[in-house]
């Protein structure tokens, strides 16, 4: 196959090697094109032998190696885009072969004259959409269909033409530069546009209005220190254009924004706004409270406008202090100690300011400022002063009431010089021992005082003034007791003291020690001896041991627990204080028997029970618990005694018209001794038959003579039955309200038993006020609808079968 393009010619113009092995069978030309075409290689076809090395070669003709055409991008023309020729060695120009042509665009893009192989672009095309084609091509037969060649692929490319002009990847850049930076400080600026291609139209250059080309894509800084301030100027807006070709002539430009911010650096002080602030204070506020705010100005921001301020000098140096706002920037002055108006009205002090974040670039000796700050106090109405925090009174035990301890001093710190009353707060002494005099402050004593019972007392003294009552304060008082002694020493323990029958004399059998409430500053000193009265006859002496302790000897061998089991030795305990104060101690000694060793075996019962045995207050709680317990027995039996049965009827006035129901059983239908019923169904035969029940039952007779006839007959009977008028015994009225109940008694499934009273109260209907029972009312007698309860559900069946039913059901 044979191609022929201008553009291929010129690069086979390149090479004079590739010209030498390429051999043409022919040119055309068309359009000034040059056709060109590789031919088959066939064995020994225009071969020249060489010898070399003794062997010899042969030189073989090779086909021209075709696989590319170049097609220039964007197009304008009004018809298809001629690329190229594509002819093959088997077209002998007769008509019977066909160019097929495939690939990428085969068709759409491309097509070609299936007669001569004449190749062209259907449309414009766009490099930068895509840059080249991939297209196959062969020759077949018109007439079998046949394929004359093997697909030989090639490939199409676009030329570059400057079509675009060059693109920022963004409208607006921002950038930024320290303030106060010097000339030629670089800002780096972004150079991702255009295409990768390395030609002459994607060679850029840029421009920043008037100044001079550059092509790096660095803004640096043409200003100097003092020209770039940020607290003159911040923003900067800086348009910048690109051009490619490399700025020739018929380039493309692009522009876009860029804005440049001048960012801060600490070069200026913070200033004050005033030089002089003055501020009030009351003489009453406390340590930390606010004084007033001093403000500095910054024009630095952020971190470079950060400031502290301390108070370098003044008289109030160390009366007042200042911290900073973090918030705002502001000074604040508070107290540090107490102020009093009296002793000094106003301060004043110097406060400086200055910044945290320094620069050493910028340091000078107007990086700091000063300003005077003057503080007044305010005279306010303050409580008594006591001239002390606190009052140690100290008082003997044994003092008389109306004793002076001491006493308290308050003043009005005020220029006034308010007089002050003095008074004991009741809440710190509840059992009103102490009190002081209104006018002077003195503590005196309203009772006695021991020191045993408390050593140490404290109240506190209020101190008020007369003119503003409502200011008042208050001073601790602390009392302390001084001992006197004035308590006798006792034995330190209750001793346990046996002796044995076989004893020797001057055995020890007890030390002792005492004990004394008293404390003496020298320390206790005790001295023990017998009593006198025991000194006569004594079974037992005492030796004092010199040391607070005494010894119990014995002064028999032998002692007879039959004889006496039990001795009392009395011991007298003196101290050695001022006054001195002597007690009397019981030693009780018990005989027993010991063995050799001297331990204990037995001793008398008596003794045994006297010291093993159950105390008073023990026996006092058993004798009590038994009491009760017998009054509970007793108080449980009487109420039982006086329990009573409980009447069918309670009384008179309980009577309704209801069915009282009780838990005695009766003998039912069986019972023939049992009330009958009978009298009441059958009223006629009551009378009748009465004599004979009398003679059967002796337990009830009927005295209802509403239930008989209105004949009756002489003889027994009438003495039985009580004589009534007989228009009462006649009223058909009653007997008719009756036998209806008797009948719906007897209907009624949930009726009691047989043998059960029913009672009701009837009126009769001759009455005025007409009947005032419920059962003769409309709402009793009336038929009520009880069919609703089926709708209420399962829960009320039961009722809904009871209510639901009519009367005959139950008959």
């Amino acid at each position: 196959m044979r191609t022929s393009s201008g553009l291929l010619l010129a690069c086979l113009c390149l090479s004079l090697d590739a010209m030498s092995l390429i051999g043409w069978r022919g040119s055309e030309t068309r359009d000034g094109d040059d056709t060109a075409g590789p031919r088959d290689v066939e064995e020994g076809d225009g071969t020249e032998p060489m010898i070399k090395g003794g062997k010899l070669l042969k030189r073989v003709r090779r086909g021209w190696m075709w696989n590319q055409f170049f097609l220039q991008e964007e197009y304008t023309g009004s018809d298809y885009q001629y690329i190229g020729k594509l002819q093959s060695d088997v077209d002998q120009r007769d008509g019977t072969v066909k160019y097929v042509l495939s690939g990428e665009g085969a068709g759409s893009l491309f097509v070609i004259d299936e007669n001569n192989g004449d190749l062209h672009a259907t449309r414009r095309l766009d490099r930068e959409e895509k840059a080249s084609y991939t297209l196959k091509a062969t020759v077949v037969n018109k007439r079998t269909g046949q394929k004359l060649e093997p697909e030989t692929d090639f490939v199409v490319k676009l030329h570059d033409i400057n079509d675009n002009e060059p693109q920022f990847s963004k409208e607006l850049y921002t950038g930024s530069v320290p303030e106060r930076s010097d000339i030629g400080v670089n800002m780096t600026f972004p150079t991702d546009w255009g295409s990768n291609n390395n030609n002459n139209n994607n060679r850029f250059i840029f421009s920043y209005h008037s100044y001079n080309p550059f092509s790096s894509g660095v803004i640096r800084t043409a200003l100097g220190p003092a020209d770039m301030d940020r607290e003159q100027k911040e923003h900067y807006m800086v348009v910048i254009e690109a051009k490619d070709m490399a700025g020739q002539r018929g380039g493309l430009t692009g522009s876009t924004v860029v804005n440049i911010t001048l960012t801060d650096v600490n070069d200026n002080p913070p200033r004050f706004t005033d030089k002089m602030h003055k501020f009030n204070v009351p003489e009453s506020s406390a340590s930390g409270t606010p004084v007033g705010r001093i403000k500095a100005t910054d024009k630095d921001i952020g971190k470079n406008a950060e400031m502290f301020f301390t108070i370098v000098s003044g008289d109030g140096l160390d009366v007042f202090d200042i911290s900073t706002d973090e918030d705002t920037q502001e000074g604040v002055i508070t107290v540090s100690k107490p102020l009093d108006y009296e002793r000094k009205r106003s301060y004043s002090v110097e406060i400086q300011v200055q910044n945290t974040q320094l620069d050493a670039r910028f340091l000078s000796a107007g990086s700091t400022d000063t300003v005077t700050v003057q503080i007044v106090l305010e005279d306010v109405d303050e409580p008594p002063l006591f001239d002390k925090a606190g009052y140690l009174m100290e008082v003997k035990e044994d003092a008389g009431v109306g004793t002076t301890l001491g006493s308290v001093s308050a003043s009005d710190p005020d220029a006034t010089g308010s007089l002050v009353r003095y008074s004991i707060d009741r809440r710190t002494d509840m059992d009103r021992l102490f009190n002081v005099y209104p006018g002077n402050g003195t503590v005196f004593l309203l009772r006695t005082l021991d020191r045993e019972d408390a050593a140490w007392h404290n109240i506190s003294v209020i101190a008020t003034e007369f003119n503003n009552p409502r200011q008042t304060s208050h001073v601790p008082v602390y009392i302390r007791l001084l001992d006197v002694n004035d308590n006798a020493p006792t034995f330190a323990s209750v001793y346990e003291t046996f002796v044995c029958e076989r004893t020797k004399a001057g055995q020890r059998i007890q030390t002792v020690s005492a004990v004394d409430a008293d404390e003496p500053p020298g320390g206790h000193r005790f001295y023990f001896s017998l009593a006198p009265e025991g000194t006569y006859r004594s079974n037992f002496t005492v030796r004092d041991n010199g040391d607070n302790t005494a010894g119990i000897l014995t002064r028999r061998a032998s002692y007879n627990r039959l004889h006496q089991s039990v001795y009392l030795v009395p011991v007298v305990i003196t101290d050695g204080d001022v006054p001195m104060q002597s007690s009397t101690g019981t030693l009780t000694v018990r005989v027993c028997t010991c063995d050799r060793e001297g331990n204990m075996e037995l001793c008398n019962a008596e003794a045994l029970s006297s010291s093993a045995g159950l105390s008073t207050g023990a026996l006092i709680a058993i004798l009590l618990c038994t009491a009760i317990l017998l009054m509970i027995v007793v108080l449980f039996t009487a109420l039982k005694r006086q329990r009573k049965q409980e009447p069918l009827i309670i009384s008179k006035e309980d009577v309704r018209d209801n069915v009282v129901s009780y838990n005695d059983e009766g003998g039912g239908e069986e019972d023939t001794q049992a009330f009958d019923i009978g009298a009441l169904r059958h009223p006629g035969a009551a009378a009748a038959a009465l004599e004979e029940s009398v003679k059967q039952r002796r337990d009830i007779i009927p005295t209802d003579t509403l239930l008989f006839p209105p004949q009756r007959r002489a003889g027994a009977s009438s003495l039985l039955v009580p004589q009534v008028p007989v228009a009462s015994r006649d009223n058909a009225d009653v007997r008719h309200f009756i036998n209806q109940r008797v009948l719906e008694n007897d209907c009624n499934p949930t009726a009691p038993p047989y043998d059960s009273l029913a009672t009701y109260a009837y009126e009769g209907t001759g009455s005025v006020a007409e009947s005032l029972s419920s059962l003769g009312s409309a709402s009793s007698e009336g038929e009520q609808d009880y069919h609703y309860l089926s709708d209420w559900g399962p829960r009320f069946r039961k009722l809904a079968d009871l209510y639901g039913a009519e009367d005959s059901d139950f008959c």
